[in-house]
Formats: structure tokens, sequence, C-alpha cells
């Protein structure tokens, strides 16, 4: 990234983790806690409202709205919860979310009592709703990292599949009994009482906070850079696409579930909690067998394997004339659901560093919900059209059909970069006063290179453009001097001062390699002369 010596990086762990060992972590176990009740909440919720929806209107695409208003907020407002999870206090930000999920359960349960449910107005507080789940997730994702050493990092993960597929089964189960003994208002009391208590917990985290001299990034600037890094982190591209192909045919089956069990023989509202559970049952299962699954595939294996076998679930769900039957294919759609978004979930993990994980998983977690809500919407509309069966069939194909042409087109990823934070030595002070929101900034750095190995350098430049680009930059440039073949000059462009000196605390390992590789071709005889310079501002 900049000229300057490096920290000595933090050596890689290479012993054995089990599948439980972040447990062992007491904060990671408590916020984990937080985490199961969290997602009970949010499926004792969604399954509350799609039953109820199915009192209020019968039309499929109104039921298969309820998924879409749950899963749409998180495409609108992920990239500012990211941001926002990113520049301020992770554990305030992170009471606050379960704050708001607490009012509007309330509110839910009012309008209930008061007989003042309409279809529309439950679509509008269930997208409220959901405005809770898109402030959680990106923060919670980003926490995550903090808890646990790196090397257990795939362990914590797994355990969030488990923790979320648990709270599959448990919030079905406990809203299905309160709706056939209460009903669902009671549903969603319980879920403002826990909620409530969630933030109590939350509250005890003591976090110790990163001390820095600069001050705090802005909201826009850090939502900018947020999505440049996205733009030009190709492991990402990756990543993203096969997130977005794999929910919008998969939520098929979760947006036209209680339309399916209202289809079953005898089919009722413990019919759709059963399915629900069951799903959640196979996902369980999968996650204590990942560790195994990822010994034997690779990452890229799983997706394309997972993707096939939750297509083929599908399709027995569709044609399933009991719950006998449909039950157990919808443990495997849930073993294989969980697979492939364990997968994807890592993989997105391991390919942004600390510094922007929260606006990067945030912007995964838009392509996961933005695809669920377009899907839930699209089979909607088909099920509207022709049948339900039909429209989970049309899935089911389209879903093989992707993970044919994804095995056979997409790029394999290359191996992964080494995102250990580094310390680098800021540039030594200035002879002008400077204020830090001053800008934009120009760096050049001027190269002498032996002639023979030009054609290495501009390939390891190449890779710095895009590196360069990752961290914000708002652009970057090579010359080559006309008078002098061995002298190339680099300059890229920051947005201020403040944004320059960032980049120092931003550094990984991967960084300081580049950095290294970089200045091997280099043959003068002192180090690359560094020049800073500040935009200067004409009077008219």
């Amino acid at each position: 990234m900049n000229e300057s010596k490096p920290a000595e990086a933090t050596p890689k762990a290479t012993a054995h983790i089990g599948p439980w060992a972040p447990l062992k972590q007491p904060v990671f176990r408590m916020l984990w806690g937080v985490w199961v009740t969290a997602n009970a909440c949010m499926w004792m919720n969604d399954v509350a409202a799609a039953w109820m929806m199915t009192s209020l209107s019968s039309s499929p695409l109104m039921v298969a709205l309820v998924q879409s208003a749950s899963t749409l907020p998180v495409l609108l407002l992920g990239l500012p919860s990211g941001a926002l999870a990113d520049i301020v206090d992770r554990r305030r930000y992170f009471m606050i979310t379960q704050i708001w999920v607490a009012a509007v359960a309330l509110l839910l349960c009012a309008v209930v009592l008061l007989g003042a449910m309409t279809a529309p107005l439950l679509l509008a507080l269930t997208f409220a709703n959901g405005i809770g789940l898109a402030m959680r997730w990106p923060v919670f994702a980003a926490i995550v990292p903090e808890l646990v050493p790196r090397p257990q990092l795939a362990a914590a993960l797994a355990l969030n599949g488990i923790a979320m597929n648990a709270s599959r089964i448990i919030g079905p189960v406990i809203a299905g009994a309160i709706i056939a003994s209460a009903g669902s208002a009671y549903v969603f009391a319980l879920n403002a009482l826990l909620s409530v208590a969630a933030a109590f917990v939350i509250r005890r985290w003591k976090r110790e906070q990163k001390v820095s001299a600069l001050p705090g990034e802005r909201f826009i600037g850090a939502m900018r850079v947020g999505m440049q890094y996205v733009w030009q982190s190709r492991p990402m591209h990756s990543i993203l696409l096969q997130v977005a192909l794999f929910f919008l045919q998969a939520t098929a089956l979760l947006g036209l579930l209680p339309l399916v069990a209202k289809g079953l023989r005898g089919g009722d509202a413990g019919t759709f909690t059963l399915l629900l559970a069951s799903m959640g049952a196979g996902a369980i299962v999968a996650a204590m067998f990942l560790p195994r699954l990822r010994r034997a595939f690779r990452s890229d294996a799983l997706v394309i394997y997972g993707t096939m076998l939750q297509a083929t679930a599908m399709l027995v769900v569709s044609v399933a004339p009991n719950a006998a039957v449909a039950a157990p294919a919808m443990m495997v759609a849930g073993a294989a659901w969980l697979t492939v978004a364990n997968s994807l979930m890592v993989s997105a993990q391991m390919a942004l560093p600390d510094w922007v994980r929260a606006r990067g998983m945030s912007i995964f977690q838009m392509a996961l919900m933005g695809s669920s809500a377009a899907g839930a919407a699209l089979w909607g509309l088909v099920a509207t059209w022709t049948d339900v069966r039909t429209s989970l069939i049309s899935a089911a194909v389209f879903g093989l059909a992707c993970a044919v042409l994804t095995r056979r087109f997409l790029p394999t990823p290359g191996a992964d970069e080494d995102l250990t934070p580094t310390q680098f030595a800021r540039p030594a002070g200035t002879e002008i006063d400077l204020d830090l929101r001053e800008g934009p900034v120009l760096v050049t750095i001027d190269y002498l290179i032996d002639p023979a190995r030009t054609d290495e350098f501009l390939q390891v430049m190449q890779e710095s453009r895009r590196n360069r680009l990752l961290h914000g930059m708002l652009s970057w440039g090579l010359f080559r001097d006309a008078a002098d073949s061995r002298r190339f000059i680099e300059h890229y462009v920051d947005e201020s001062w403040v944004e320059h000196l960032r980049h120092f605390e931003r550094m990984t390992a991967f960084d300081v390699a580049l950095r290294e590789r970089r200045l091997s071709f280099h043959v003068g005889e002192s180090p690359p002369l560094v020049s800073r310079y500040i935009a200067q501002a004409l009077r008219r």
C-alpha cells in the first residue's frame, strides 16, 4: 500500500480446530446465545406472519410476499447498516437493533389484539421487523472475528449456522404451539420480551475499543469505500454471483411453504411447523459434519453439489402427497441449504479484511436477501399464474441448471490472500499545517527498473492497481519516463489527508508482501522516492 516500514506480521496458527472450540471463548459463548435468541424471534415472527396471511388473503402472491417483506430491508439498508457497524460502537449498535425489533413486535401484538390487522398492514409491519434484521446482521458478522482467533473463524461461522438452524426449529415449534393455544398476538409479545432480554445481555459485553488518533470515518465515504472494495475484489465477485443464483431459486421452497403445508393431506399449522423444523434439523446435522466435508471437498464443489441436492429435495417436496414424504425431503433441503450458505459465508469472511468486514458482509447479505426477496416474488407469481407444484418444479429445474452452468463457466478462485492486520509507521510530519479533511491527496512513487524485467514489473503493478483501488483510492496510474526507459512513476489519489493516513492502519500481510514484490524491482541506490501533494484551491 504505502512505502513505509512494516511491523512484524502475526504468524498463522496451524493447530487443528475442533467444531466446538469457539464456545470456549466466554464472550463468544454469551453472544452466540444472543444470536440463537434473536434468530428464534425472527423465525417466530415469520411463522406467525406467514400463517396469519393465509387467513387474511388466499392469494399465493400475498403469502409469498411475507418472505419478500421480511428480506427486502436487507437489500435496501444492508450497506448503510454495514457502514454504521464499521464506524460506530458495535456493542451499542447491536443493542439498538434488539430494541427496534422489540418495539415492532409490541406494535404487531397491539394491532392483532385490537382486531385491526389487514394484509397490507401485515406486510408493512413485517417489513419494519425486517429493518431490525438488516441492522443486526452486519454488526454480528463483523464482531465474530473479534471474538475468536482467526484459525477458529470457520468453526465459529459453522456454529452460527447451527444457531440459525436450531432457531429454525425452536422458533417455529414455539410459535406453532402458541398460535394453536393462544393466538398469534402472543407470539409477537414473546418476541418483544426476548428481544429486550437479549439487549440487556449485549449490554454486559465489555468490548475493547480500538484506539486511533484519527477521526472516525464519514458515513457516505465509508459506504463508498465499502462498495469500491467489493467492486475491485475478484473473489467477492464469484461469491456474490453464487449467492444470488442459489437463493433466487432456493427461496421458492420457503416462500411457498405455508401453501405446501396446507396442500398436504391433513395439512394445518402443525404441518407447517413440522416442515420448518425438519428443514432446521437437517441443517443442524449438516453443520455437525461440515468440518469433514470441508476436508473432503473444496468450497466451490460444496456449493455446486449442495445446490443440486437442494433442488432435488425441492422436487420431492413439490410432489409429496403427505408430511411423511415431505418432512424427510425438507431435512435434505435444510442440510443442502446450510452447506451452501456456510461455504459461501466462510469464503466471504476470508476474502474481507477486518477494517471493511461489516460493509463487505452487508453487501453479501444484500445479495442473499435481495435474491431471496426477488425469488419469493417471482415464484409467488408463477404459483399465481399456474399452481404451487408447477412453481416449485420450475424453481428446482432453474437451480439444477444454475449448478451445471456455474460448474462449467465460473472461474475457480485463486489462493486465499493473507489478510492478517499489520501495522505500518505513518509518514513523517509535513512542513505545512494540514487539516485532516484537506484533499484530495496525490501520492507519487518514483521507481528505477531494470529494462530486462519490465514485463514482470508491469504484471506486479497491474496487481498493485487493483490493491490500491481496493483500499479506496479515487484513481491510480503508472507513467514511463520518455527520456529514461528505466524510470516509472506510480501515482494514486486519495479523497483527503485523513483517508490517506487510514491506509497505514489497514495494512494486511498481503499488502506487505505485495509492497516487497514492488520494491524488489527497484535498482536505485536509495529506496523509491515517495512524494505527497495536497490539492490547492484557487481564488476566483
